[in-house]
């Protein structure tokens, strides 16, 4: 069975998409770091972006919410569930940052002493 063609693939033309393609599957041994066409990001640069393309697991899950909560969400219109994500990231985040550091829980073996 063939995959079918995402509209991005769609939009770029066939000899960049083949370019893209060769690219893709090249081991990252073959690529040429030197490549002045190719320079390391500069992340100091305005507009750069760490994880702009990152996107979670999304996993499927039943979950009891308050009425009045579902309501609120639900009122804004669609895209509740994105947004009771967004709320619910947003709390665990502040939660993680507030959190102590763990301590370290390894057994600390005692030397030996001689006599």
């Amino acid at each position: 069975m063939k995959k079918a063609s995402s509209k991005a693939e769609q939009d770029i033309a066939p000899e960049l998409l083949a370019q893209l393609q060769r690219a893709a599957a090249m081991p990252d041994a073959d690529i040429n770091l030197d490549d002045p066409d190719a320079p390391e990001l500069d992340w100091s640069q305005p507009g750069a972006v760490r994880g702009k393309f990152y996107k979670p697991v999304k996993k499927l899950q039943s979950l009891r919410i308050d009425a009045d909560v579902l309501h609120h969400f639900q009122a804004q219109g669609p895209g509740y569930q994105t947004r009771i994500n967004a709320a619910l990231r947003s709390v665990m985040l502040r939660e993680l940052r507030e959190a102590p550091a763990p301590r370290d829980t390894t057994p600390v073996r005692q030397a030996r002493r001689s006599t």
